[in-house]
């Protein structure tokens, strides 16, 4: 009985450490976090557990970071984990259980340099750049709402283009546009 009852101590002690803030302050539980995405320019998609029992999960990181990848030149980088936590909060917080279209992810800086010099809005040193920025939407939610809560987590940048139809995420310091 006491054994039972250390052994049972010790694995709520071993969980506490888990329950922690990430990187925009929102509370982290143990569990797992899974994401749901489509690459519009590429047609492919993910379904994808990328952490549970208190760890990352490689093989899932590596599908998102393909999926996510640039399609203009087909380079991937590692997608940063907090932008991935933002996602995964974001579609708790408004009840879709949907994926997420992806209207852009990861941009090489070649990319960027192009798309600067062609498209309004694009920023030299984006986020986009660094895996740390995502452009989406949420089948069956609306825009509007989305952008709400977005706004609400406080969490990175939150960007509103209505007339595109999609929000632009970041990991960056909290900002709105």
């Amino acid at each position: 009985m006491i054994r039972r009852r250390k052994l049972i101590l010790g694995a709520v002690a071993a969980v506490l450490p888990m329950v922690s803030a990430n990187s925009f302050g929102a509370l982290i539980v143990p569990g797992e976090r899974r994401l749901s995405l489509y690459n519009q320019h590429t047609g492919e998609s993910v379904k994808a557990t990328y952490w549970a029992q208190g760890e990352f999960i490689i093989d899932e990181l590596a599908a998102i970071n393909k999926v996510l990848r640039d399609h203009r030149t087909d380079e991937m980088i590692d997608i940063d984990i907090g932008l991935l936590d933002q996602l995964n909060l974001l579609q708790a917080k408004v009840g879709g259980n949907g994926r997420y279209e992806i209207v852009s992810a990861y941009r090489s800086p070649r990319s960027n340099a192009r798309l600067y010099q062609s498209t309004e809005g694009v920023a030299t040193d984006s986020h986009h750049m660094f895996g740390r920025a995502i452009d989406v939407r949420l089948p069956g939610v609306e825009l509007a709402h989305l952008h709400t809560a977005a706004l609400d987590m406080h969490a990175g940048g939150v960007g509103y283009y209505p007339k595109s139809r999609f929000i632009h995420l970041d990991s960056g310091e909290t900002r709105r546009w």
